[in-house]
């Protein structure tokens, strides 16, 4: 709707995990650093911890563009609420070997059998288990289990548990102490600093195909961090409606009132409440 008005070849605040757009903040290079140690080091267990939106799937998206294709296998896992023989049935379809037999034993000997052969190439295998604070305790004993296909020197693949901060509250239980014993990478992604936020959305705008006219002053930016923290999926929301309220103002350059309106309306605090019909306010009541 507003792109035309900007000159932007795309809208530069979508909340989807596009990995062109990807800001490495201080600490997003880090985890994108420690998951490529772990997986180039063939660490075998890696945690990547963050709040709702911090941009742990766009991280996730970013490094499998990054890896050589034709030396590393990887597969993505987006439903962690899945039964043992599910997600053995996931894996293998996602690296492309077709099951034979839909038998957890028969899955797990397959899968075996595909990751010597890898080896056998020198190939490495990564898998990666999005939104992973929702896996079940038994099945994250089942997936410690599939750490123990390995050589005598090595893993056979790396596995990156990513999730929200809940994930390691789940591994720090009792009962599994040995899977935690086994992760030998972890790191949890924190939101931008306050100084960062112009730079993570100067960056998106120039991703979108920004000619540097649209500006966002230095109280705009203060607004954004006050209402997001640094948590780039709520810097997403309040600028791509804040671009929407520019628009409807005919400006490009987006101040702090531009930015309250915005947050006003994403928090459904523009509607008055005496504009409300009488049984509307009852429900509000």
């Amino acid at each position: 709707m507003y792109r035309e008005f900007y000159g932007l070849k795309e809208k530069p605040f979508n909340v989807t995990s596009d990995p062109n757009f990807l800001f490495f903040s201080r600490t997003h290079k880090d985890a994108f650093s420690h998951l490529l140690y772990g997986i180039k080091e063939r660490k075998g267990f890696i945690a990547i911890t963050g709040e709702i939106g911090a941009g742990k799937t766009t991280l996730c998206r970013a490094l499998l563009n990054q890896l050589d294709t034709d030396s590393t296998k990887t597969a993505f896992i987006f439903n962690p609420t899945l039964s043992g023989t599910q997600l053995l049935l996931a894996i293998l379809g996602d690296f492309g070997v077709p099951p034979k037999i839909k038998n957890k034993i028969t899955l797990f000997n397959q899968l075996n059998q595909f990751l010597l052969e890898e080896l056998s190439l020198a190939h490495n295998v990564v898998l990666i288990i999005d939104e992973a604070q929702n896996i079940k305790k038994p099945l994250l004993e089942e997936i410690r289990m599939l750490s123990n296909l390995e050589t005598e020197k090595e893993k056979l693949f790396q596995i990156i548990l990513v999730g929200q901060p809940q994930l390691n509250d789940k591994l720090n239980a009792p009962e599994l102490r040995q899977l935690r014993q086994r992760i030998a990478v972890r790191y949890h992604i924190s939101p931008l600093d306050k100084d960062e936020v112009g730079t993570y959305i100067h960056h998106r705008l120039k991703v979108a195909g920004s000619s540097d006219d649209i500006k966002f002053t230095d109280e705009s930016l203060d607004k954004i961090y006050a209402y997001s923290r640094g948590v780039p999926r709520l810097i997403n929301l309040v600028c791509d409606r804040s671009l929407l309220e520019g628009f409807s103002r005919s400006t490009k350059i987006l101040d702090g009132n531009t930015i309250q309106a915005s947050v006003d309306d994403i928090e459904g605090r523009s509607i008055k409440f005496e504009e409300l019909e009488p049984q509307e306010k009852g429900v509000l009541q």
